[in-house]
């Protein structure tokens, strides 16, 4: 999802190329997400754009905006997979830049797009806002330019740690630990709290101050909140600064090597051999450098741990021994790792198969004894030449059914 920094990077776009310019066209869809879910519909967007100046563009955390010389105003969020575009320029950071083709990059307007805009300069401005997962959101908000941080949504998030450097200060953060009890990772990512901290931004930010995303916010020294300030501002500035390009990022932040969970190629250390590990914990993900981030505190409970993939040695192993016992190891590679499969390889029962017959045979026998009918009545049904009066004979002389198997050979005895 994009955060603090790739909302800045499209912020600088739209101050660069749109600020100061008259919008002559505009086309929205009519998307019952990205717009009715706020509110609005596409058709509004377009008549509250067209013909309107563009005065200034504006972010806030994760949200973006643009003044227009007359109310209502756009205010926007990227969502998942949002994005801003303008023609002939690169505004996609490079990683995602080299997710699209040479296609895609000269479609105009691009895939999946929501609205797109031209301007009445010449040379002519296109814009356009795209959204594939369609949980990006574009609202109106009706009320002087100035006064758009005022108005919902806004003013419900808490301060900009880049914008709003007056705001958000070491006494604010250390308020708003001491006054809840939560994991400070779950605190740093409440937009009430503080704007513009996603997942990778937070799991650097706890990198950076050597702290334990997990352990409680109320249980941090003064000297530990200090350091996470510090860590906040420095790595919020330093990603807004470089427009969220992760080239331009410090080799020794976390950033470069902690995308690899779920992948082959995935890193298990840093460079210098400290070991990666991700931390879950009511549903979120933290990537964690156990030697670097210290509990000092009290955690969460229910923490889960587990490394971003096996290593490649164990890999080879297992495949070796999915060759020697092919079924044994696949039905053991669902439920165990390489480990387990190790220790309990030699202590597999061969004979299971026939514990499992004998068990059923003891219960057939059990069942056979419960519910077979007495023998005269088996004879009975039997073919036999004669068989009638045979029956006829031990049927008188049979004694009383108690629900026992009785023999032939003594019931014979006994008449």
């Amino acid at each position: 999802m994009p955060e603090i920094a790739e909302v800045a990077r499209v912020t600088h776009f739209l101050r660069q190329h749109l600020v100061g310019k008259k919008i002559a066209k505009v086309i929205a869809q009519d998307d019952s997400s990205v717009f009715g879910k706020v509110g609005t519909t596409g058709a509004a967007f377009q008549s509250a754009l067209a013909g309107k100046r563009v005065v200034a563009a504006g972010s806030q955390g994760k949200y973006f905006w643009l003044e227009l010389e007359a109310p209502p105003h756009p205010v926007m969020h990227l969502g998942m997979t949002g994005w801003i575009h303008v023609r002939g320029e690169q505004t996609a950071y490079n990683r995602y830049a080299e997710r699209m083709s040479g296609a895609e990059k000269e479609a105009w307007p691009p895939k999946y797009w929501k609205w797109h805009l031209a301007t009445d300069s010449n040379p002519e401005v296109c814009v356009a806002f795209t959204d594939a997962r369609r949980f990006g959101r574009v609202r109106l908000v009706d009320c002087p330019g100035k006064e758009i941080r005022l108005n919902t949504p806004l003013v419900e998030n808490g301060p900009d740690p880049v914008v709003d450097k007056d705001r958000f200060t070491e006494e604010y953060l250390k308020k708003k630990m001491k006054g809840r009890h939560v994991p400070i990772k779950a605190l740093l990512l409440d937009q009430a709290m503080i704007s513009g901290i996603g997942n990778w931004v937070g799991d650097e930010i706890m990198y950076q101050a050597e702290l334990h995303p997990e352990q409680y916010s109320d249980d941090f020294s003064d000297v530990e909140i200090t350091k996470l300030y510090k860590a906040i501002c420095y790595v919020c500035d330093t990603a807004v600064s470089h427009l969220g390009d992760s080239d331009k990022f410090p080799v020794d932040w976390l950033f470069h090597h902690r995308w690899g969970k779920g992948k082959k190629d995935a890193a298990t250390a840093l460079p210098s051999g400290e070991k990666i590990i991700f931390v879950t914990v009511g549903g979120r993900t933290s990537c964690v450098v156990p030697s670097r981030q210290k509990k000092t505190g009290r955690l969460v409970a229910g923490v889960k741990e587990e490394a971003p993939e096996p290593e490649p040695a164990s890999k080879k192993e297992t495949k070796s021994k999915t060759k020697a016992k092919p079924k044994v190891e696949k039905k053991k590679s669902r439920y165990f790792d390489e480990e387990e499969d190790g220790n309990d390889e030699e202590d597999e029962p061969e004979a299971r198969p026939a514990k499992k017959a004998k068990k059923s045979a003891q219960k057939a026998v059990k069942k056979e004894e419960e519910d077979e009918p007495a023998p005269t009545e088996t004879i009975d049904l039997k073919p036999k030449r004669g068989g009638r009066k045979f029956v006829e004979k031990a049927t008188s002389s049979a004694p009383p059914d108690t629900g026992r198997r009785r023999s032939t050979r003594l019931s014979k005895a006994a008449s």
